[in-house]
């Protein structure tokens, strides 16, 4: 028993960092404050007495340095002010429509939540057909995450380093549908946030919302961002709706560099509320929405790719490739 419970405290403290970054993460609450309380001593010990050395080294071996870090920065692009004009105030040059073809093909990026997963995969179906089109390979949805808590997972930092990196010249994200909620971290000094939809609450998502967009124009992309479905729950809905009216209002102000995909009505039955079966085109009901009430079915995600490349589209010239090689093959 003594050298189970001596092994029980070892593991403890070679594995405290791991454990205050659960504790960290946990939803707000009682519990949360309790494993705080317990976590955060564990890992001061842990790391004055090199315990965590052993833990932190086989992370850097397996290029897994962060997993143990709790980021909750919310970093504006280098000059960039909430609220997207360039330094100077000047108002943005509207970009050019800029030609694309298989020999140098459209850089693409889809990102988000999970409720990103099924139209990102739908995306990657449709963009195969168009080789002009160079999206990543999967889908980069996290389930569980959002802008709110970075300490979960900082999109903000992801974001960027992606941007800096891999340099899309398209990007096309979903987030909000684990942000309905009134606790965030990552807050500036001195700011609180009472309660979803106050007025702080409101102010700091708009700052948010701001930063994803600004950190993808100001890298010269082009970013589309898909708004949140209508979901079983009347409440949540209203919630939906507080998120989508934000970035709505956001995108308006990148004309050309942003644009906002509103998703609501293509799930709406024929009064205007929650359907998880609707009519396609044909008029066959079709089952789009999955039996969570949140989350879609793969005609839904192809439904939403569609009006995703009609955006694509309308930005980047992404076929006339096609007619030159056309010609080009005639006799």
């Amino acid at each position: 028993m003594a050298v189970s419970l001596a092994a029980l405290g070892i593991a403890l403290f070679l594995n405290a960092p791991g454990i205050h970054k659960s504790a960290t993460t946990q939803p707000p609450g009682w519990k949360r404050d309790v494993a705080l309380a317990l976590t955060g001593p564990l890992e001061s010990v842990s790391h004055a007495v090199l315990l965590d050395r052993p833990r932190r080294t086989l992370k850097s071996a397996l290029g897994r340095s962060d997993d143990d870090v709790v980021d909750t920065v919310v970093a504006a692009p280098a000059g960039a002010a909430p609220g997207s004009q360039p330094i100077g105030n000047e108002p943005p040059v509207p970009p050019k429509r800029e030609r694309f073809t298989p020999r140098r093909p459209l850089r693409l990026w889809i990102a988000g939540d999970s409720l990103v997963i099924v139209p990102g995969e739908s995306l990657l179906r449709a963009a195969a057909e168009n080789r002009a089109l160079a999206p990543d390979r999967n889908v980069e949805g996290r389930l569980s995450t959002g802008l709110e808590r970075p300490d979960v997972y900082n999109w903000f930092t992801r974001v960027r380093k992606e941007m800096r990196t891999e340099k899309p010249k398209a990007v096309v994200v979903m987030f909000g549908g684990n942000d309905d909620h009134g606790y965030m971290t990552g807050v500036p000094p001195g700011e609180s946030i009472s309660s979803f939809g106050s007025r702080a609450w409101r102010r700091e998502y708009r700052r948010r919302v701001a930063t994803i967009m600004d950190t993808v124009t100001r890298a010269g992309a082009y970013i589309v961002w898909l708004g949140l479905p209508i979901v079983k729950s009347a409440d949540r809905t209203r919630r939906y709706d507080t998120i989508n009216a934000i970035v709505q209002s956001e995108a308006a102000k990148r004309p050309k560099r942003a644009a906002y995909l509103d998703t609501y009505f293509f799930f709406a039955g024929k009064d205007g509320g929650y359907a998880q079966y609707v009519e396609d085109g044909s008029g066959k009901l079709v089952k789009m929405r999955a039996d969570d009430g949140v989350h879609f079915e793969r005609p839904a995600g192809d439904l939403i790719a569609t009006k995703v490349l009609e955006k694509l589209e309308g930005r980047f010239d992404l076929t006339s490739w096609e007619r030159s090689a056309t010609s080009s093959a005639a006799p």
